[in-house]
């Protein structure tokens, strides 16, 4: 045989293995909860649900570093935010699968970052295209549209922010915090 009749046989073999392996579904347990719980056959991605950290958004989904690496943070809009006395709770609704969270979330992340104040807990709740997360932490909030940026004080909504800002994420959040 050949030398180039043995590269194409391989090259077959290797594309129907990965073929194989890509109908398969994704091979993890659709009952498991946390990180990886949602698995898409159609698309092959892997949908997080439930409580999700930022640092695993910004490191390993692909969509979600890119826009980290490259926003700018607008410190004057956040010197408000920095100041912050209030002990607020953020709680973010988001779909790893959505273009609005793609560009948004790492934007939120970025602030959060510049803003460090430690009186803000932020909470990032990954959830499928049905709207739903295995523990039910979402369906806690009325909400329709993702991303969603729901700020609490003292156990209340103050404000939220659904989708997109209408100026930018620093000054509405500066808005619903002043």
């Amino acid at each position: 045989m050949t030398n180039n009749i043995k590269a194409l046989l391989a090259t077959t073999a290797l594309f129907f293995s990965t073929q194989a392996l890509a109908n398969n579904g994704c091979a993890f347990d659709e009952k498991q909860e946390g990180f990886i719980a949602t698995c898409s056959e159609e698309k092959q991605e892997v949908i997080l649900t439930g409580e999700v950290q930022a640092q695993t958004l910004v490191t390993e989904l692909d969509d979600f570093t890119q826009g980290y690496k490259s926003y700018q943070v607008d410190e004057a809009a956040i010197a408000p935010i920095k100041k912050l006395q209030t002990p607020t709770e953020i709680v973010v609704i988001i779909g790893t699968w959505c273009p609005d969270c793609h560009r948004e979330t790492p934007r939120f992340i970025r602030i959060m970052e510049a803003t460090n104040n430690p009186n803000i807990k932020v909470t990032y709740i990954g959830v499928d295209r049905k709207k739903l997360d295995p523990e039910g932490l979402a369906a806690k909030y009325d909400f329709t549209r993702i991303p969603t940026f729901i700020v609490k004080q003292d156990g209340k909504e103050i404000g939220r922010i659904v989708e997109r800002p209408e100026t930018s994420l620093e000054v509405n959040l500066a808005k619903i915090l002043d």
